[in-house]
């Protein structure tokens, strides 16, 4: 999991757009797509081949017609790569109803085509704090594959029925052919749903999100509600500040995270699958969290767990937002396990973080392995030995997967040290209020502060011989050095 997520308003974006590139160029990202797979992009956006199988397809016209359902997308604003539309009703018995839908993007890949071998070469769509740099050409992210309002699609379209205490009854998954009705965004939704005006199927989405919460925490799931890290422009200057989600937008990922947990038991009863997993966090590290949260004024009352302190945390205060990020720490580790023919015991494949079988299902625009993952679950769903082609690609994607996480870390920790180097460069010398959240266990006198002001968290380094840096305390630190593209910023204690 990223360390923290960072945006650039546009006011702020012209300062950093040459730095950013020159990253870009550094890390070797790709600017372009190959011609033969941009052009394979395009002859498939005119003319989608819905694989139903190894060597035949159908056309969108012999798709089950589901374009009756009034789905909506619900999206940061301006977003055009649509993985997901979704409908919510009350079941017909009781309980909920969801229908979800997810980009059919095996419908515009060949397999061993040039537009799939770039795919398996990017692994993800990659996030600057300036652009994205897109697994997929466009025409087919932004376009043709996106669940875009007002366009029939070819989709995967998962079904839930729910109980009343929001578990799944039954879940059905087919192909489908739908369209959107609308393209929703966090703050829209949240507004209407504060000053209740929305419509039933807005509303059961806090129901239903309220539901399946209560069952995450009932499991001992961890939920990180993780702020944004954003450059805003004040009196001339740039700064970094916390921006928290909204609540819709942690009641749409209960419904992605329902996807996944589905998938990985249907995945797991068929036999051939390929999970997300998590260990358990090592020995040492609540322990380690407990002092950071005694330096970050959390109140962490010793009979209460990690997974319940968490739930408690307002992301709007700056310390809280400071100790969520440092409790990404505890979710590193995460891998892939394929399975062909024989399932794991199910205790081997828990997602640490999830607290149950979980599987990445739901953004096969950004994520190659979600693909495959649809693939699966479609063949399992069915009854049917999976396609060939996804059986001889299983054993690569843990891997390929590796890599391309590793990669989209890579250039999320180059950006956080990019912008903080420039938005502090004209203050080497100046010291600051800080907290010691972090020391090193190896050298004591060497660890990690969070600026009371600005939003920044960096390394800090005594001097040799010095004291070891006060772990869970407020200290004055003075910036040393911070050099955007050169040089990212340190603080030695003041």
């Amino acid at each position: 999991m990223p360390r923290r997520h960072i945006r650039v308003t546009d006011a702020a974006e012209a300062p950093l757009r040459a730095a950013l590139h020159e990253l870009r160029v550094r890390l070797e990202v790709p600017d372009h797509f190959p011609p033969t797979a941009q052009a394979e992009a395009e002859s498939a956006a005119r003319a989608p081949r819905i694989p139903a199988g190894d060597g035949e397809v159908v056309t969108e016209h012999t798709l089950d017609d589901a374009t009756d359902l009034p789905l909506f997308t619900l999206d940061p604003p301006g977003a055009q790569d649509l993985d997901q539309a979704m409908f919510l009703a009350r079941g017909p018995q009781g309980g909920y109803r969801v229908h979800y839908a997810i980009a059919d993007v095996a419908s515009f890949v060949t397999p061993g085509g040039a537009l799939d071998a770039e795919a398996h070469h990017r692994v993800a769509t990659l996030y600057f704090p300036d652009e994205r740099v897109p697994l997929h050409p466009t025409v087919l992210s932004e376009g043709a594959a996106s669940l875009l309002p007002d366009q029939d699609r070819p989709a995967v379209l998962w079904r839930f029925d729910l109980d009343a205490d929001g578990a799944p009854a039954r879940t059905t998954v087919r192909r489908a052919l739908v369209r959107s009705r609308a393209r929703l965004d966090y703050a829209g939704v949240q507004r209407v749903l504060d000053d209740g005006t929305a419509e039933e199927p807005l509303a059961l989405l806090r129901e239903i999100g309220l539901l399946r919460e209560e069952r995450e925490t009932a499991r001992g799931a961890i939920s990180l509600n993780v702020p944004e890290q954003e450059i805003v422009e004040r009196d001339g200057s740039y700064t970094l500040a916390y921006r928290a989600a909204l609540p819709a937008a942690a009641w749409n990922a209960q419904i992605s995270l329902l996807t996944g947990m589905a998938a990985a038991e249907l995945m797991l009863a068929a036999g051939t699958g390929i999970l997300r997993t998590l260990p358990a966090a090592p020995d040492g590290s609540v322990a380690r969290l407990r002092l950071t949260a005694q330096a970050l004024g959390v109140d962490w009352p010793h009979h209460t767990s990690y997974a319940a302190l968490i739930r408690t945390l307002d992301p709007r205060r700056a310390g809280h937002a400071a100790f969520l990020q440092e409790c990404t720490t505890l979710l590193r580790g995460a891998g892939y396990t394929v399975f062909d023919g024989t399932a794991p015991p199910t205790s081997s494949v828990v997602h640490g973080a999830v607290a149950a079988p979980y599987a990445h299902a739901t953004a096969p625009l950004r994520r190659l392995v979600d693909r495959y993952t649809s693939e699966l679950c479609l063949a399992a769903a069915a009854g049917h030995a999976p396609p060939g082609w996804v059986r001889a690609a299983l054993p690569a994607l843990p891997h390929e997967m590796e890599t391309g996480t590793q990669r989209a870390n890579q250039v999320e920790r180059a950006c956080v040290d990019l912008v903080e180097a420039a938005l502090l460069r004209d203050r080497v010398g100046e010291t600051f209020d800080a907290l010691v959240v972090d020391r090193h266990d190896d050298d004591p006198t060497r660890g990690t502060v969070h600026l009371c002001e600005p939003a920044v968290i960096g390394p800090v380094e005594a001097t040799s011989g010095g004291p070891a840096l006060p772990l869970g305390h407020r200290i004055r630190v003075r910036l040393a050095g911070a050099e955007p593209g050169r040089e990212p910023v340190l603080f030695t204690p003041a």
